[in-house]
């Protein structure tokens, strides 16, 4: 049996023309600062994935059940409830700075953030860049 297409594909959408597009001052300027640390930790340009996810470096992914799509390492998506990072692989490295991070939720391999100053900055950065080297489960 075939497998169902992916809904979220790649776009040619410029990423930073949709950063611009982002009506909430905060989350612009969270935005451009998570647009830096992702490009400089997976040595990869961003790119847009469907219409609101900004992603970085390609990551061919391969599940138990036989499914296989191709996805990217790591993202973000600035939503209006919050900030969406899709990081997180659950690795003890990870748990470590999640510890000393602030105040988030997480969800499965996303990490939530409704504030600039709710976190620290620079946990964050080292947070994203221990996940770039082991995005989904990739060691």
């Amino acid at each position: 049996m075939p497998q169902a297409k992916l809904k979220t594909q790649t776009t040619s959408d410029d990423p930073i023309k949709f950063i611009d597009s982002v009506e909430d001052l905060e989350k612009k300027e969270m935005s451009k600062m998570i647009l830096k640390m992702m490009e400089r930790a997976t040595k990869s340009k961003a790119k847009m994935w469907g219409e609101t996810i900004v992603g970085f470096g390609d990551v061919h992914l391969k599940y138990e059940s036989g499914r296989e799509l191709d996805w990217f390492k790591m993202g973000f998506s600035p939503r209006k409830g919050q900030m969406t990072l899709y990081i997180l692989n659950g690795s003890n490295e990870q748990k470590k700075h999640l510890d000393k991070l602030g105040k988030f939720t997480t969800g499965k391999g996303c990490l939530y953030i409704k504030k600039l100053e709710d976190i620290n900055v620079d946990v964050l950065e080292d947070l994203i860049n221990v996940s770039a080297d082991k995005a989904y489960g990739q060691q």
